[in-house]
């Protein structure tokens, strides 16, 4: 979206009970101050917010299955997500167990019923080194391979950039 819009273009984090919607906003806020967009940034539990939103942010923290039950409990969401981000294509991101409800499954304390947006399960990380903690948490240096197709979310990073990781279960497709 240009800046030159005559309304601004919306942001909104879907808030389902799980997930650390102020920090997730004030990021958001933030981003958009520093590069001067006019977008405003709303949490919301509205569907109808999300079908009316320009972009589209599903946050999550906890287990797989209580992030996917508080998704469901609200009326009419998983289809205004849908709408807006399968058929619309307006531009999405998950965050965290956010990111891993877009799967087939989740398999944490159980197998339990994702969106399907995405073919695969999100499993526990098994190290190949015995002696890693799980779960993984800390700064670590970003390999990106060169060739391959890098997602606009890690445009500005370079090769050995160092990024933060807080998990323990990850998307195997």
């Amino acid at each position: 979206m240009s800046g030159a819009l005559s309304t601004p273009a919306t942001i909104a984090i879907v808030d389902y009970g799980s997930g650390n919607l102020r920090s997730a906003a004030k990021a958001f806020e933030r981003a958009v101050r520093e590069s001067g967009l006019k977008m405003d940034v709303t949490v919301t539990n509205r569907p109808d917010d999300i079908a009316a939103a320009d972009r589209i942010v599903l946050p999550g923290v906890g287990a797989f299955a209580d992030c996917m039950r508080g998704l469901t409990a609200l009326p009419g969401m998983i289809e205004a997500l849908e709408m807006a981000v399968l058929k619309a294509a307006r531009p999405f991101l998950g965050i965290c167990v956010g990111m891993q409800l877009l799967a087939s499954i989740g398999r944490e304390h159980g197998d339990h019923d994702g969106l399907g947006w995405i073919p695969g399960e999100v499993v526990p990380i098994k190290p190949s080194d015995p002696g890693m903690k799980i779960p993984h948490m800390g700064w670590n240096t970003l390999v990106l391979h060169e060739g391959d197709a890098q997602p606009p979310l890690l445009n500005g990073l370079e090769d050995g950039s160092h990024v933060y990781f807080v998990h323990s279960y990850q998307f195997q497709a």
